[in-house]
């Protein structure tokens, strides 16, 4: 039971307007109008309105100590959590020289009537090297590799696999230099025609050659059908390219894989051919984040005195490794001061200081007086007069970073030879700021854990605090058969922007390694020894929902078909579904008549006629048996695909 907080002073408007009155009639019994019309009531109740007001104020001073006392204990806001996105940046043609697009460049979304631009900046430098190609290897499973390079110079029709293919053939591309990150396009011209394959979906797979070994490319585009036809392919090459031996040749390899067919799948029934193939750069990928850049802010100078503080002039600060670089003119020039956590640790000669990212406040170390009546410094205290700037920070972050892929398309800065700009996923990551009602909240749960795991909860908070921009997690105890004995098993969600109709890619569920890691070791150095830790995304059982419904008569069918649609989308939805829209409760099973009630509140649905389920496999795409209800293991989410509705208008 919480502590209840005291009422100052429990009177309101109307108990001072009666005490007036009351004093009135001792005081100028000869005043007998009372009424609301007198000119002197009209004064009573409008300093009894002032008096209300500062009672309120008054009641506020509780409010006022509970939060003097959260900055006592250390809980500050959470400053917001900026989203990240990659973005391709395209050039208008290949260019012979590399073109480099330098740290802070700016891109937006497009600014409309109602919404302004969303600014993102790139983290990293970017270099789109040029390349061309400079060998071509082919390889046969089981076989030696061979170089067909002077074949293709020759332009002859060089055989990319075996005459009949299998799984596992590849063939090499060798680049004249390393890509990373860069987008290569290969033409090649072929007179093979129609060799069994389905062009949408060629057993192909591209990759490239990286310091950790062969790595998949994304497939920007294939024009050539599975390489039966004249064509390009367009690939993402990752970072990480490097030059490498094959053969006798040294390249940035790129290679070919034929791989084993999806089920119900055509198959290569003679291989295909390469006459002439060319290669070259024409664009590059690289991370951004949600702020602007801030170079160069003048704060003022140093007083000298320990506990000196300033603030940025635009906050909140976008977090990272180094989110402030802060600078101090002294003897040898600018001095960078580095941005720890706190003061405990740092030495009297230590160039530290403090910054609260939700205020943009920078504290220098404070003085403290000791037992002994000495003074100990905690933290070096620059001269005084001594001039103070913010070399480089970030400022932004927020849910309104979380737009969806292809919204990015505005380059801000103009970087030569680039035409276009673009985002392939949706960026995610971006969180609001806390508030002081959430701190409030948080207050409890953070002093019980005490910066230590030792509840299921305790992790969950503590999950929260290393990863706030996740969008659900939740801790259960882990199967001792599967990660052994006390074990703690951390599942996360990460946010997700759907795309239209409310559609979630499953890729868009998976959390990134660097998030995983960054909770693991948050958790590691507060779990409790000899506790395991499992952290990672959870099952995702796959539903498809295969419903029959009849529309009211003169009903639009494709609207409702639409309607019913987005609604199944809606309520199997793991961030954002189930009864109360916070996401499908984990290990919730799905049943056959919750789907039906769904569908009947669809507008313009008369009857639900039908209702099966099918669990569904989302890699493989593979659907099971019909049934009507489909059970979840706790540490499972339901994912909603590939849904089918049948709609039946009233042909009388």
């Amino acid at each position: 039971m919480a502590l209840p907080s005291p009422n100052l002073d429990d009177r309101r408007f109307q108990q001072f307007v009666d005490d007036a009155k009351r004093y009135i009639q001792q005081r100028a019994p000869e005043w007998t109008d009372h009424n609301v019309s007198d000119p002197g009531v009209t004064l009573v109740e409008t300093v009894a309105h002032m008096a209300d007001q500062i009672v309120y104020r008054l009641n506020r001073v509780p409010e006022k100590n509970h939060l003097a006392f959260l900055d006592l204990i250390g809980i500050t806001l959470f400053p917001p959590s900026a989203a990240r996105a990659d973005v391709t940046f395209w050039l208008s043609a290949p260019q012979r020289q590399p073109v480099v697009l330098a740290t802070g460049t700016e891109v937006a979304t497009a600014r409309t009537q109602t919404e302004d631009a969303v600014v993102f900046a790139t983290e990293r430098e970017l270099t789109v090297v040029p390349c061309e190609l400079s060998a071509l290897v082919v390889q046969r499973t089981g076989e030696e590799a061979v170089d067909r390079t002077a074949d293709l110079a020759e332009s002859k029709d060089v055989h990319c696999f075996t005459e009949s293919p299998r799984p596992g053939d590849r063939m090499l591309f060798g680049l004249s230099a390393a890509v990373p990150e860069c987008v290569v396009v290969l033409e090649l011209d072929s007179q093979v025609d129609g060799v069994g394959v389905d062009p949408r979906q060629p057993p192909l797979t591209w990759e490239a050659w990286t310091a950790d070994g062969w790595v998949t490319c994304e497939v920007e585009r294939d024009t050539t059908g599975g390489l039966n036809r004249p064509g390009e392919v367009v690939l993402h090459v990752p970072g990480g390219h490097a030059l490498s031996r094959a053969g006798r040749r040294e390249a940035g390899w790129l290679r070919c894989v034929v791989t084993e067919p999806a089920q119900d799948q055509p198959f290569y029934t003679t291989s295909p051919t390469i006459r002439s193939a060319e290669a070259f750069s024409i664009g590059g990928t690289t991370g951004v984040v949600h702020a602007e850049t801030v170079r160069d802010e003048a704060l003022g100078e140093s007083t000298g005195l320990p506990g000196h503080r300033l603030r940025l002039a635009h906050s909140p600060v976008v977090g990272g490794p180094r989110p402030l670089v802060l600078q101090v003119a002294e003897r040898d020039g600018w001095i960078n001061w580095q941005t720890v956590g706190h003061f405990a640790a740092s030495g009297p000669n230590d160039r530290h200081i403090t910054l609260d990212a939700a205020t943009g406040e920078i504290a220098f170390g404070p003085s403290v007086r000791e037992q002994d009546g000495t003074l100990r410094q905690y933290g070096a205290v620059p001269p005084k007069g001594a001039p103070i700037r913010a070399r480089l920070y970030r400022t932004g972050g927020g849910k309104a970073g979380n737009v969806a892929r292809g919204a990015i398309q505005v380059l801000r800065d103009s970087v030569p030879y680039v035409s276009d700009v673009v985002n392939r996923e949706a960026a995610r990551g971006g969180v609001d700021g806390e508030t002081v009602q959430e701190a409030k909240r948080r207050a409890p749960i953070a002093l019980s854990a005490q910066d230590r795991a030792v509840t299921l909860r305790d992790y969950e908070e503590l999950a929260r605090r290393a990863a706030p921009e996740t969008a659900r997690i939740t801790c259960l105890a882990a199967e001792p058969d599967e990660h052994g004995a006390h074990a703690v098993r951390v599942l996360v969600v990460p946010q997700a922007v759907s795309d239209p109709g409310g559609r979630l890619r499953f890729e868009q569920l998976v959390p990134g390694d660097e998030m995983l890691g960054r909770i693991t070791r948050f958790l590691d150095e507060r779990r409790l020894i000899g506790t395991r830790l499992a952290v990672g995304p959870p099952f995702y059982q796959g539903v498809t929902v295969v419903a029959t419904v009849h529309a009211f008569r003169g009903t639009d069918t494709d609207r409702v078909r639409r309607e019913a649609h987005d609604a199944l989308y809606r309520h199997l939805d793991p961030l954002t579904g189930g009864a109360h829209g916070t996401g499908w409760p984990f290990g919730r099973p799905v049943q056959a008549g919750e789907v039906f009630a769904v569908l009947q509140r669809v507008p313009g649905v008369e009857l639900v006629d039908e209702v099966l389920l099918h669990p569904a496999d989302p890699l493989s795409g593979k659907r099971g048996d019909p049934t009507e209800r489909i059970d979840l293991q706790p540490p499972a989410l339901v994912f909603s695909f590939d849904h089918r509705v049948r709609v039946i208008g009233d042909a009388s």
